[in-house]
């Protein structure tokens, strides 16, 4: 499992359930397009509600994002609350704040057995502006939301709590932490199948064609149709192409750590930047480190790409060995919310959690598998969220993009 494209994630997991693909015509009440966390929760609550879910997955299940990912879970949504308040207004943000809250609260009721999940998440500030800001958003979340899991952090506490000088100030979040994500996948998918949904892997979908899913050895025909893909979503629904922008992520895994200055609090790590670093301690006290991105073509070698970034944070880690590289496909939106909404009546989606998805992406299904079962109003808070276009048209978007994302990175370093 070295090879495998979730790397140390594949490595650390025992070989998943053979395969077993879909073949002939069935019928389904939902079927669920993607065995990624979206796509399994959709299955998992939809099956624990009384419907008959098919899942259908071009691979296996975690193969893309869902299970290559860095792990963390967020609280709240990509954007601040204050933001949110002064684009949707006020009770738009605080319904949006109920169900990341939810989401955070799912997920750690989910994981809770068999997928390495541990408690705390430090956002590292990597300016005295990103100081400020994180501080005021901490006072802005107990002020008006009663959120006291914060806790700010000067330089020497930041030091002491991470293993490095390199940021001035950070705020530790009590309510985030941080999980094996394959593992999790995994237990999502199991829990679905207890609750007696059907899981075809190796089953690639060609198209929807009404309330009709086909692949090429068979076919679902569904009451309603769950959309789950994430970044691959305008492969099978064109119209969506122009809400979705791809950025590739690179994570490193090193030995098994013999210095123990290194996150001796075993928390999880983002720091402020608009293109971050992101890190964590492994089960087995390997580092994770995350970081770089990429637009175009995929380097050659990820951990000569990283190495550089992390023994920026962590120099202590010169002579430490990589021994797993790998990258993912990031979804993001241009608003940075998810994007729900529906094709038509009966096919509904949901993908662009950028960044935040550990946690948002199982509360997400949960909310898809809802609205497929008349049920819509967790849905219909997170479709509200208005979409934007990525410019460019099909020819000049992707360029638009990377040059956007690309001044990003010169803004970071200012």
């Amino acid at each position: 499992m070295v090879g495998a494209p979730q790397g140390y994630y594949a490595a650390s997991v025992p070989e998943g359930p053979l395969a077993r693909q879909l073949s002939g015509d069935i019928r389904a009440d939902i079927c669920v397009i993607g065995a990624g966390f979206t796509g399994l929760s959709a299955a998992l609550h939809g099956a624990r509600a009384g419907a008959r879910v098919v899942v259908l997955e071009a691979q296996a299940v975690g193969f893309a994002a869902s299970g290559r990912n860095g792990g963390q879970i967020h609280p709240g949504h990509r954007k601040e609350q204050a933001y949110l308040e002064s684009w949707l207004g006020v009770q738009h943000a605080r319904d949006l704040w109920t169900l990341s809250e939810e989401a955070r609260h799912l997920v750690f009721d989910l994981a809770r057995e068999g997928c390495d999940l541990k408690r705390g998440l430090v956002i590292a500030a990597h300016d005295a502006a990103a100081s400020r800001d994180l501080a005021e958003d901490a006072a802005h979340l107990e002020r008006n939301y009663g959120y006291r899991e914060l806790v700010t952090m000067d330089a020497a506490t930041t030091r002491a709590s991470i293993g490095t000088a390199a940021y001035p100030a950070s705020r530790l979040d009590k309510g985030g932490g941080h999980l094996h994500p394959l593992k999790f996948a995994r237990r999502l998918a199991e829990g679905a199948l207890d609750a007696g949904a059907t899981l075809y892997d190796n089953s690639r979908v060609r198209a929807i064609e009404g309330n009709v899913v086909r692949t090429d050895l068979g076919s679902v025909t569904a009451g309603h149709i769950v959309l789950a893909t994430d970044a691959f979503s305008g492969a099978l629904a064109p119209h969506l192409k122009p809400y979705i922008a791809h950025v590739e992520s690179f994570i490193v895994a090193t030995a098994p750590l013999s210095d123990s200055t290194v996150l001796p609090s075993d928390v999880a790590v983002a720091d402020t930047r608009h293109v971050l670093d992101y890190y964590r301690k492994s089960a087995d006290n390997r580092l994770l480190f995350a970081g770089r991105e990429r637009y175009w073509t995929p380097p050659a070698d990820i951990a000569r790409l990283v190495r550089p970034r992390m023994l920026r944070v962590f120099p202590q880690l010169h002579d430490t060995p990589i021994e797993y590289a790998w990258r993912g496909t990031v979804g993001i939106t241009r608003t940075r919310m998810p994007h729900f909404g529906r094709l038509s009546e009966r096919v509904l989606f949901g993908h662009g959690y950028s960044g935040h998805g550990v946690a948002l992406s199982a509360l997400g299904g949960k909310a898809l598998a809802e609205a497929a079962l008349g049920k819509p109003e967790r849905f219909d808070t997170l479709a509200r969220v208005p979409a934007r276009k990525f410019p460019g048209g099909q020819l000049l978007r992707k360029p638009m993009v990377t040059a956007a994302l690309t001044w990003l990175k010169v803004v970071d370093a200012l």
